[in-house]
């Protein structure tokens, strides 16, 4: 229960690698706050938390709009009293193109789901976790925010290398006054957004060979992963970027 007493924020907690990390962060004792756009999906993720025995509210917020992350912060504070830890996992891509034919509206979703989103957040999580003597974040990016890919998705590519460049920022900005903030990057993992990919035989065949370690990774895989990076056992981790890729990027 190495997360009694303490208060965790998961966006983007609606399905896949969000949920499961509010389920396992859950599990050993967070009070979690699901925030997700999707209601019903959302509390789903708190329904799966409490009838497991845990403890959870579902907060609904578009985490590119400051005014609504503003808002969800302080009703975790109102709710659980203080704020811990944080997964800023919500994300997004955009369709399969290239750096020239990209429209300049997704371009600039990407940018605003994936980098604008984690700054704001940031912007208002760390002084609450100030308030509470310190904390914890990780931010996610995506082995493609280590090395770069041809499949289509350059503004995705640029938002993840991104997220890693903030986070060290921000980890260095306020190291000093007990905030730990790192990125994790995984590579290939199934969710329910990249069902439409990995549901062709082909491309999954041709990923699945670009992983060494002979697999795909789970989401329970970077839950686990999440989980160490934002406990008192990674106390000296900080403006590092976790990749969890199977070996993906060591070719």
């Amino acid at each position: 229960m190495r997360y009694s007493n303490k208060v965790v924020i998961v966006t983007g907690a609606s399905s896949g690698i969000g949920r499961q990390a509010a389920i396992e962060f859950a599990r050993e004792g967070a009070r979690v706050a699901v925030v997700a756009r999707r209601q019903d999906h959302g509390l789903e993720t708190v329904e799966l938390i409490k009838s497991a025995g845990g403890q959870a509210i579902y907060c609904q917020a578009d985490v590119t709009v400051a005014n609504q992350v503003s808002a969800m912060v302080d009703d975790v504070i109102r709710q659980f009293g203080r704020l811990d830890c944080a997964f800023n996992n919500a994300g997004a891509a955009e369709p399969i193109s290239n750096t020239v034919d990209l429209s300049e509206e997704d371009f600039d979703r990407v940018i605003s789901t994936n980098l604008k989103a984690a700054w704001l957040c940031m912007k208002y999580q760390i002084p609450a976790m100030l308030n509470s003597g310190g904390g914890a974040i990780v931010n996610m990016s995506s082995v493609w925010g280590v090395v770069a890919t041809s499949m289509g998705v350059p503004a995705y590519v640029a938002s993840k290398h991104g997220v890693i460049g903030l986070s060290k920022a921000a980890a260095l900005e306020f190291g000093s006054k007990g905030i730990r903030v790192n990125c994790i990057s995984p590579a290939w993992v199934p969710t329910e957004a990249n069902a439409p990919v990995l549901d062709n035989a082909d491309l999954l065949g041709m990923i699945l060979a670009q992983h060494p370690i002979g697999r795909l990774g789970t989401t329970l895989d970077v839950a686990n992963a999440v989980k160490w990076m934002c406990s008192d056992e990674a106390s000296w981790y900080t403006a590092q970027n976790l990749v969890l890729d199977g070996g993906y990027s060591a070719q």
